[in-house]
């Protein structure tokens, strides 16, 4: 007679999981559900902004802020096979980022 009793209801509502999803452009969370990709990754469209977004990525070069660590890695003297190594992510995807930024001749030494 477990299941009737209380305190097991009780742990079973306290262990359900809930996330509050938010656009990460506008910050709202007026989302709705805008398909599936190939990989089975739920895509979402803000209704505010009117922009889709995926919450997780199999690739981590697609993650917010990947490009930004890339210039910001390049600028402190690490190499390309180091940034590739470091953020888990192709030695040409790093290279054709690079190729892709305005740097100053002095800075990009290959």
């Amino acid at each position: 007679m477990i299941d009737n009793c209380y305190l097991c209801r009780q742990i079973y509502i306290i262990m359900e999981h809930k996330q509050i999803i938010v656009c990460p452009y506008c910050s709202k969370s007026d989302l709705q559900k805008n398909g599936c990709r190939p990989s089975g990754i739920q895509y979402w469209r803000c209704c505010g902004c009117r922009k889709s977004f995926q919450l997780e990525y199999r690739y981590n070069a697609r993650k917010p802020g990947v490009k930004e660590q890339i210039t910001e890695l390049t600028l402190n003297s690490s190499g390309v096979r180091d940034i590739s190594r470091t953020l888990k992510i192709s030695k040409n995807t790093v290279i054709s980022e690079l190729k892709k930024k305005k740097f100053p001749k002095s800075i990009l030494i290959f």
